[in-house]
């Protein structure tokens, strides 16, 4: 029997950079504590991030305080083996065997002290894939209690297909920002609204470029945004999450900072709806010519 659909928080907070925030183990809690203040309650994770080091820290506040799990989505990646001290693999590269997505979803498990993840994706495209294989061992986890729901990262439109085709898939989380637009165009987010999947949303402000960039691009698009985030009382950054929370596949924005002020402008988005001029303005000014 396939499990219902999870429901996630409107916005997502992304654990990426947790390494580099600097926070002992009750200030991790605080911060979980404050996240879920703000009604953000899906906390994004991958076994590579931080060199592997970051799910293994968020489990160490979880464990100082076991209540916040229930109240919480778990999502987490695997697929990439990523060089590592302790991995010294020949270079990069891309596993989605069944062996080792088991064995990263047990490490996982064990790392964030929990017994299930709600949501598990394939972070890269694998052209190695077997997706009858890779769909046979969801099964056999998802059996196990191991994980709730499935999904991939970064996957194009034909390759999500094949996969959904032998098991189905809750999500695609995909690159999209006012700097970041292929997938508008490329099928993907088509794909998502065809199927009723909400996609997640990673680098919504472009990795901190949209502010600080200095190229044409991006002083053109923070030229177009001003005015508009002048005239509706917000900041730049509420605007851009405004921006991608216009688009009807309805996708969960990941934030990607330790500040709770920064998340708390991207949840202000969820009271801004932008008018069709406004979002093609920035669309314009990102592309650097009107509609054809």
């Amino acid at each position: 029997m396939t499990p219902s659909r999870l429901e996630f928080s409107p916005i997502v907070a992304g654990l990426w950079r947790l390494t580099e925030w600097q926070l002992d183990v009750a200030g991790r809690v605080r911060w979980i504590e404050q996240a879920m203040e703000l009604g953000i309650s899906s906390f994004d994770h991958a076994d590579i991030y931080g060199d592997y080091r970051v799910e293994a820290l968020f489990g160490e506040a979880l464990k100082a305080e076991p209540g916040l799990r229930r109240r919480m989505q778990l999502v987490s990646k695997c697929g990439i083996r990523l060089r590592s001290a302790d991995r010294p693999y020949r270079l990069n590269h891309y596993d989605t065997s069944a062996a080792y997505v088991r064995a990263q979803v047990e490490r996982s498990l064990v790392n964030l002290h929990t017994d299930q993840l709600d949501l598990m994706l394939i972070h890269r495209p694998d052209y190695l894939m077997d997706a009858a294989a890779l769909a046979e061992m969801f099964r056999t986890l998802t059996a196990e209690g191991k994980v709730l729901h499935w999904g991939v990262s970064n996957h194009r439109a034909s390759q999500f297909a094949l996969l959904h085709q032998y098991h189905p898939l809750q999500t695609n989380q995909l690159e999209f920002s006012p700097l970041a637009l292929q997938a508008l165009d490329d099928g993907t987010l088509d794909q998502a609204q065809q199927l009723g999947l909400r996609p997640m949303i990673w680098s919504p402000l472009a990795g901190g470029r949209l502010f600080t960039g200095e190229d044409e691009r991006a002083r053109r698009v923070r030229l177009a945004m001003q005015p508009i985030a002048d005239r509706l009382g917000i900041s730049l950054a509420t605007l851009t999450y405004a921006w991608i929370l216009r688009h009807p596949s309805r996708p969960h924005p990941i934030t990607g900072s330790g500040r709770i002020d920064a998340l708390g402008e991207a949840v202000a988005a969820l009271q801004i709806t932008l008018d069709a001029e406004d979002w093609y303005a920035i669309w314009t000014a990102s592309q650097g010519h009107p509609v054809p």
